[in-house]
């Protein structure tokens, strides 16, 4: 029982951080939570939490918060997940706070709105950083890095919703391997 409470403790503490030092969103944390739950901790492998940034992607609400809910699930079960959904919006609900209070006064100071510049900057490389590895992971051939291409071309330059291109997606490589193996049969 006191691993356990301790497990649980050390779950919250851990996504109270990255909570609280990620700007820019979901996104910007995945490459974080990634480095907690893969390499610091080994909670996860590599695949595992590919697996769990897929889900987090697919359902409702804020990508980073549903992996860290999908982790912490994993680590130490419904608690596990709890602590870390609330180790995740603690800060978020603190900063919010905070800002709601003085909001007025804030946005007029320049030094501030310099800051959120740099902010973005850097959020955008955290992003990167995610995809990047998020790819060594998930894109393993020529069918992967098809499909990665086709995902991109249809959100960027087709302004197509994220759920339908994963469904096509999902869909799509479900059926592939079964096509290919019956046409390989026939010939």
């Amino acid at each position: 029982m006191r691993e356990k409470l301790k497990l649980l403790i050390t779950i919250y503490i851990s996504f109270l951080k990255i909570g609280g030092l990620t700007i820019g969103g979901g996104y910007a944390m995945i490459s974080i939570i990634q480095k907690e739950a893969v390499d610091n901790r080994h909670w996860l492998t590599d695949e595992e939490m590919t697996n769990f940034i897929t889900i987090g992607q697919s359902l409702p609400g804020v990508v980073g918060i549903n992996t860290a809910t999908a982790v912490g699930k994993k680590t130490a079960g419904t608690f596990g997940a709890v602590a870390a959904a609330l180790g995740m919006i603690t800060p978020s609900i603190i900063i919010i706070l905070i800002i709601s209070l003085r909001f007025s006064q804030a946005r007029e100071i320049v030094l501030l709105q310099k800051a959120f510049a740099g902010v973005r900057a850097a959020v955008a490389a955290l992003i990167a950083n995610a995809v990047i590895r998020i790819a060594k992971t998930a894109v393993k051939d020529v069918f992967g890095i098809a499909l990665a291409l086709f995902c991109f071309i249809c959100v960027v330059f087709f302004d197509i919703m994220p759920p339908y291109v994963l469904a096509v997606c999902a869909v799509t490589s479900a059926v592939a391997p079964v096509l290919i193996n019956f046409l390989h049969k026939k010939s």
